[in-house]
Parts: structure tokens; C-alpha cells; sequence
């Protein structure tokens, strides 16, 4: 891993949040807690919750009061956005990468069939998907400055900005300049994951590439912020290494970013690990479903005016459940191959979804719950 600033890379002068993130992660002993500590943690609201508290939720002793901080994070999540839950979907443009990343199918070593969809294509991808009635779409690249330029995915946000409401984007890192190029071509939203927080893990796992560099990805949310986004999204690979510490780490980050940006919207992503093209040998370890619950209702407590979002790597019987106690956003009718809703793909998946219902079917499943399906949460006027 290196912390060493690639040539054109923009580094900003604080540098104080990562040093408390990395510092008050490695001073956590989750094993330390007892059930006195997890009791004493769900007795508090949003405002009185400490640091110490959210670890404690996030603790093996607290697997025990799984139960009870369920029903206070559905509250919490009641209180801050009613029995509404909002629909999305990803669009692959890309899936060119520059990197060498193990877990990743898009990784640059791996054999798969690249490609990117031309703006025509684009264009009658994402008339399709409108016509599912969705209203927000997050576009994704593999991470290639090349095949992906700030251009490329600059018009590609233009047009969506035609079909949607809410453009959100998740690709590679970048300065606060080209962010900037890319909310005045319609984007709104930037989700970057760390994938894992901490550092040696990090070097082990992201072999070659721009990506090595630990703290610029670190600090792209706020760049993204810098160059006038609206909101952003943290999350770390859950499985890559010790989830309670990346889960720990990760709302850390969204926390102290939320305090120097108090205007800025924040959204938690809770992907844990999957099976890719070529390798499936890869899972999740030992974050199971029970665990992946516990660090989703810990985010709620922890930060309860935080999207939480979750995706098709969980199964349909996880995502009914979670939608019904914390989570806030589900995607729809999803594909993870390059293009693929209105004409054939162009390009293998990143990785192997868990749940491929349709729009109209995730609708049907919200409203069987008693809760409320809406296409956006946000109107421009």
C-alpha cells in the first residue's frame, strides 16, 4: 500500500480524518465488550450515541441483542424516512480496469470479455431501464482513465440526466475538478468503497494499479464534495478482512466526513464478498447473513439520517427482510455486465448477483410488506 500521491493526483492539505479513522480503529477490542456495554448503548438516541457505543453494537456481544437493536434501528428508520423505500439500478458503461485487485472480476489480469457501450448504446440502455418507471441510476466503469475518460463519463451523465431524476456514479477516484465536470453534466451522487481499511490488507490485495494509493481513495468523497456533488457513499468489502473493523472504519469515515460537510447526504453500502467470472472460490467468510444485519442496524443507530442501501449480491430473502428494519434503497432488475437491458451484453458481470427480480416484482414485494416503493427521493425544481 502506498501513501505516496500518484503525478496529477490532487492531495488536500488535512489529512487529520484518515489519522483518526486508522488510529481509532486500531484502538478498538471488540472482544472487550460485554453485554452491560450493548445494553447500555441501545438506552441511548441519536444524539447522546458515542463512538465507544457504536463499537459496541458492532461486538460479538452484541450478536446476543440482535433482536432488540433490530426493532430500534426499524424505529430510527421509521422516524427518519417514513415506511418509504427507494428503487434504483446500475448501468455498466465500462469494464475496462487498470488495476490488479484479487477480488475483483473486472481486475486487469483477469481473461473476461472488456468492453464499453458507445453513447448510442448508452442512451438506449437507459431508455429502457425508464421505461421500467425508475427514476435514478447509478453509472459504473471499471477504474481505466483511458477507456473511461472524465469525458466519456460526462456524457454518459448528460444523458441519463434526459431519463432520470438522480444520477449517481460509481468509478474510479478522482480530484475535485473532474468531480466537478461531472456534477455540472447531471451527476448527484458519488459512492467510492474503500474495500478494506486497513492498510497492510490493502497493499495484500490491490497488487498493481492506481488504486494502491491508500489515501487518495480515502479522501475521494470529499473531493467529490469539494467539487460540488451532493451527496456520497462509504463502504468497505465486507469479508476482505476483519469485517468488524472495516465495518467500524467505514462509519468513522461517513461520521467525520458528515461533520466537516454538514450539508453533505450520506449513504452507507454493505456489499459483502461474491463469486466473479473465472473464481467461484470467493465468499464471504465468516460475515454471514446475522452478521451483515448487525453492521446495517449498527449504521442506522449510529448515523440515522444515513441512506442505507442494499444490493443484489443478497438474496431476496435478506433484502425483503432488511428493507422491513433498516435498509432504505434497493436496486432493481440489475445487471452487472456491461450493458445488457435493452440489447445483448458487451461485457462480463463484475460479479454474480443473488437476486435478479424485476422492477415490477421488487415493487409488488415492498407494498406486500405495507411499505411504500418510490422511483426517486429527490426533484429538482
Amino acid at each position: 500500500m502506498s501513501f505516496k500521491y500518484l503525478p496529477n493526483m490532487e492531495k488536500l492539505e488535512d489529512h487529520s480524518i484518515l489519522e483518526r479513522v486508522l488510529g481509532e480503529t486500531a484502538g478498538v477490542d471488540f472482544d472487550g465488550f460485554t453485554a452491560a456495554d450493548v445494553r447500555e448503548a441501545l438506552k441511548k438516541d441519536y444524539l447522546s450515541i458515542t463512538i465507544r457505543d457504536y463499537a459496541a453494537l458492532l461486538s460479538p456481544a452484541a450478536s446476543d441483542f440482535l433482536e432488540e437493536i433490530a426493532r430500534k434501528a426499524q424505529v430510527e428508520t421509521r422516524k427518519r424516512f417514513g415506511n418509504t423505500v427507494c428503487l434504483y439500478t446500475p448501468l455498466y458503461i465500462a469494464n475496462y480496469c487498470a488495476n490488479n485487485c484479487v477480488y475483483c472480476g473486472y481486475n486487469c489480469k483477469n481473461k473476461i470479455q472488456r468492453g464499453n457501450l458507445s453513447f448510442e448504446e448508452i442512451e438506449e440502455e437507459l431508455r429502457s431501464i425508464s421505461a421500467t418507471g425508475l427514476q435514478e441510476i447509478l453509472l459504473l466503469t471499471g477504474e481505466h482513465r483511458v477507456k473511461s475518460s472524465v469525458e466519456f463519463i460526462a456524457e454518459a451523465c448528460k444523458t441519463a440526466r434526459k431519463y432520470f431524476t438522480t444520477v449517481g456514479i460509481e468509478v474510479y477516484p478522482m480530484n475535485s475538478g473532474e468531480y466537478r465536470i461531472l456534477h455540472e453534466a447531471g451527476a448527484d451522487f458519488v459512492s467510492v468503497y474503500q474495500e478494506t481499511y486497513n492498510p497492510e490488507k490493502y497493499d495484500e490485495v490491490h497488487l498493481s494499479g492506481p488504486k494502491k494509493v491508500y489515501p487518495y481513495r480515502f479522501y475521494a468523497q470529499e473531493r467529490a464534495l469539494m467539487g460540488g456533488m451532493r451527496g456520497v457513499g462509504f463502504g468497505a468489502l465486507l469479508g476482505l478482512d476483519d469485517f468488524r473493523k472495516d465495518a467500524f472504519a467505514t462509519g468513522l469515515h461517513a461520521y467525520y466526513v458528515q461533520k466537516k460537510y454538514p450539508h453533505a447526504e450520506v449513504s452507507f453500502s454493505c456489499p459483502r464478498l461474491r463469486p466473479i467470472v473465472n473464481d467461484d472460490t470467493i465468499n464471504p467468510k465468516d460475515v454471514h447473513e446475522r452478521q451483515l444485519l448487525q453492521i446495517m442496524c449498527a449504521y442506522r443507530l449510529f448515523m440515522p439520517f444515513a441512506g442505507i442501501n442494499i444490493s443484489t449480491r443478497e438474496g431476496a430473502k435478506f433484502r425483503n427482510n432488511v428493507i422491513n428494519i433498516c435498509a432504505t434503497r434497493i436496486s432493481a432488475g440489475v445487471k452487472t455486465s456491461v450493458g445488457g437491458h435493452s440489447e445483448e451484453e458487451k461485457g462480463d458481470a463484475q460479479f454474480i448477483i443473488s437476486d435478479d427480480r424485476s422492477v415490477d416484482e421488487i415493487v409488488e414485494k415492498i407494498q406486500s410488506l405495507g411499505l411504500q416503493s418510490a422511483m426517486t427521493d429527490y426533484l429538482y425544481v
